[in-house]
């Protein structure tokens, strides 16, 4: 494994924002602080999904002051993986961090990603092994990402979200890829490169309220799962299998009753359970299938993944689409 150096490095800092007015200014002092300490050059660059709240007036005020600093503000919210293809495109660095913008991760950990990225490696991930605040979602959470990485075709880290240092050549291979449903802590397993992860204690949030609900969650674990795994499409197959079977041990029991009690089970409760059951599978397999569906329809369209409204400190051209 090669190893690199720091020296003459520059490192960019990719924000995802959506109504984190609050958390921006301590988010960049302490990204500032950060960077400074290290002792790498940098860029930070907050990319404004959308936000409803005072967001863009703050990101610039602090632009205006900070020359290194880039606002992306979007036309709408184009979600979070949108805005971190946002600002990696965007980015110039010899790597990139990615945050979400309300400080449950610690800027302070990039100084132990970049130990690990002077070692050689191309990905250092941050791992959760603790989360403060609500256990229930907790232990959701954790499930969530053993189901996944059981599921999953590629090897998915365990606890592991966008929080993560990715060299310049992993980010370039990110940003190549096509799709515009992304999930990008699944394409950057998918990529491969060397990886590791540094662990950590997520705290709660310091500012405002989550905007993630049970049905946003849900959504984003269908998303994870139907972009990275075939295992629901077989499992229609699987359900077929075993109607048919449990058909023929049916029909087998129906003929053995008839010729030896000539008296066949009648009613229509047997018919009930029989059309609740099959009509059952057949729904559940037409939602598998149409959730593959959906994201066919969604790469079809080739609509750009985000609409730039406007860049502030803008010291590279962008990719737009």
């Amino acid at each position: 494994m090669s190893v690199r150096t720091i020296k003459g490095k520059t490192i960019s800092a990719v924000i995802a924002c959506y109504n984190e007015s609050p958390s921006i200014p301590e988010m960049h002092q302490r990204l500032e602080s950060t960077f400074k300490k290290i002792g790498v050059n940098y860029e930070i660059i907050f990319v404004n999904d959308g936000s409803t709240d005072d967001s863009e007036v703050v990101l610039k005020k602090i632009c205006a002051k900070d020359k290194k600093t880039t606002a992306i503000l979007h036309s709408r919210n184009f979600s979070s993986q949108n805005s971190f293809t946002s600002g990696m495109m965007q980015s110039s660095g010899d790597s990139v961090v990615l945050f979400d913008g309300d400080l449950q991760d610690p800027p302070e950990l990039i100084s132990e990603f970049v130990k690990e990225w002077e070692k050689g490696y191309d990905v250092v991930y941050g791992i959760r092994t603790k989360r403060e605040g609500n256990k229930l979602l907790q232990l959701c959470y954790k499930l969530f990402y053993r189901i996944f990485k059981k599921l999953s075709y590629i090897n998915v880290p365990l606890d592991a979200g966008d929080f993560s240092l990715m060299d310049k050549k992993v980010v370039q291979a990110i940003n190549s890829l096509p799709e515009k449903d992304r999930y990008i802590r699944g394409l950057r397993a998918w990529v491969g490169f060397k990886q590791i992860g540094v662990e950590y204690t997520r705290p709660d949030r310091s500012f405002g309220s989550s905007t993630n609900n049970i049905f946003k969650n849900i959504r984003w674990a269908k998303k994870g799962i139907f972009s990275f795994s075939y295992i629901p499409l077989e499992l229609v197959s699987y359900l077929s299998y075993f109607i048919v079977v449990l058909s023929a041990i049916a029909l087998f029991i129906y003929l053995i009753s008839y010729i030896l009690l000539s008296n066949p089970p009648e009613g229509i409760t047997t018919i009930i359970i029989i059309v609740l059951f099959l009509g059952g599978t057949q729904l559940l397999s037409l939602g598998f299938i149409s959730e593959y569906i959906a994201k066919i329809l969604e790469e079809t369209k080739n609509r750009p993944k985000f609409i730039i409204k406007e860049i502030i400190n803008d010291n590279k051209k962008i990719n737009k689409n």
